[in-house]
């Protein structure tokens, strides 16, 4: 049997029907597919327009600024929570009118999402025209809760968002260095990439590392030589930060931190079980990184892409506070992964772990509003114990005919891991 690059031997066991499925979500979407996924965002982004609560995370940085060029300091509001950099960065922003920002933005929080959806398309060469990608974005924008709570909040995790798929993609054509300047970038805007640190040092890669950490610390250390009273970061900001915030947030929080408490548990319990899952999430991103994936014919994407989902999910366990729209920064990422046999995707489990995302369940009152971190907390934890558990399993073994001169057939173990024999064909 031919198989073409970029298989595992294990596709022939793949009924037919399941390859004929995925040779027609990677054809070219009909013109109406993307006609329906534009009105799917456009649509979402004009009703967050209307609404009288947009962009109410996005106003706090914009109130920074504010305080910045009017001569305070904008760590004097205690919401302001990033780092000075941030500060700058939104000035622009800052000098837009209100009237114009209120439709500009909700498409700005849309595009950045889009710009990750691609960015992690183009990782596992997935055509960005393909019914998959068309598809699967108005899926996500229209079936999954985070993504219409993004647009309307203007939070800047949509940069994140952006910001990672787009490194990885760097990083996998082998430039570290512009991957961590994204890195940088997005740190500087907001610190919730600082784990991802941890995936250049486990493939070494010191140049990418000092981008990573050098830009946003040259941008802050601009940023409080320009603004009043800096030092407000270090003893009002962050121990305002690292103790969860306060009552206006907790309802929000899906952290286990901050959850299992509601559902009855002691606090230091949860502190320590949300530290032992992180822990073990750790374990499983290095456990991840050190099983390559030799059969991918491109280099192994696949062990990028899930090495650095499982790092975030692991630094989103004990994040103070970890809010549903975080996972928006590894959805386009594990989603995009489909195309590959074997990938999470692939498996019931990870569609029941959303189902709690999904957006048009009529959940009882109770889950709703400010009870949402319940069902946030499961998805969070789902996630990550089915990426751990996927980083964490053993190699299967495959038997395959091995023919010696002057001796009968016999079998010799073969390592699901090993490339198929290259075709004509291209794979994806």
């Amino acid at each position: 049997m031919r198989l073409r690059p970029g298989i595992w031997l294990r596709e022939r066991h793949d009924p037919a029907a399941r390859r004929r499925a995925r040779a027609w979500l990677l054809r070219p979407a009909p013109r109406s597919w993307v006609a329906l996924c534009l009105a799917v965002v456009l649509g979402t982004a004009v009703a967050v327009s209307l609404r009288d609560n947009w962009g109410s995370d996005n106003a706090f940085v914009v109130k920074a600024a504010d305080t910045l060029l009017a001569g305070g300091s904008p760590y004097e509001d205690k919401r302001f929570l990033y780092l000075p950099s941030a500060v700058l960065l939104a000035v622009p922003e800052a000098l837009v009118p209100r009237g114009v920002l209120r439709w500009v933005l909700p498409v700005g929080m849309s595009a950045l999402v889009a710009a990750g959806w691609w960015a992690s398309l183009r990782l596992f060469s997935v055509p960005a025209r393909s019914r998959f990608a068309v598809g699967g974005f108005a899926l996500l924008a229209l079936g999954f809760k985070p993504y219409a709570n993004l647009v309307l909040i203007g939070n800047w995790t949509a940069l994140s968002a952006a910001a990672l798929p787009l490194a990885l993609l760097l990083a996998h054509r082998r430039s570290w260095t512009a991957a961590g300047l994204v890195v940088g970038l997005a740190i500087a805007c907001k610190p919730m990439l600082v784990p991802v640190g941890l995936l250049f040092v486990l493939a070494r890669q010191w140049r990418g590392l000092a981008a990573a950490a050098g830009l946003p610390l040259g941008l802050s250390l601009l940023g409080a030589l320009v603004m009043p009273r800096p030092t407000l970061f270090f003893t009002k900001t962050l121990p305002f930060l690292l103790a969860g915030q306060d009552a206006y947030a907790l309802p929000w929080d899906a952290s286990p931190i901050a959850v299992l408490p509601r559902l009855g548990v002691p606090g230091p319990v949860a502190v320590a079980v949300a530290f032992a899952g992180a822990g073990a999430g750790l374990w499983a991103a290095w456990r991840r990184w050190r099983r390559p994936d030799r059969a991918e014919a491109d280099g192994g994407e696949l062990r990028l892409a899930e090495t650095a989902c499982m790092v975030m999910l692991a630094a989103f366990l004990v994040s103070r506070p970890s809010f549903d729209h975080y996972l928006l920064v590894v959805l386009p990422l594990l989603l995009a992964s489909g195309v590959r046999p074997g990938s999470m995707p692939r498996s019931p489990w990870f569609w029941l772990a959303l189902a709690p995302q999904a957006a048009l369940v009529p959940w009882p009152s109770e889950l709703a509003h400010k009870r949402r971190a319940f069902r946030d907390m499961a998805t969070l934890c789902a996630l990550a114990a089915l990426l751990a558990g996927r980083a964490l399993r053993s190699a299967r073994v495959i038997l395959k005919p091995v023919t010696t001169a002057g001796s009968p057939p016999r079998t010799e173990p073969e390592c699901a891991a090993t490339p198929a024999e290259p075709a004509s064909r291209t794979a994806f």
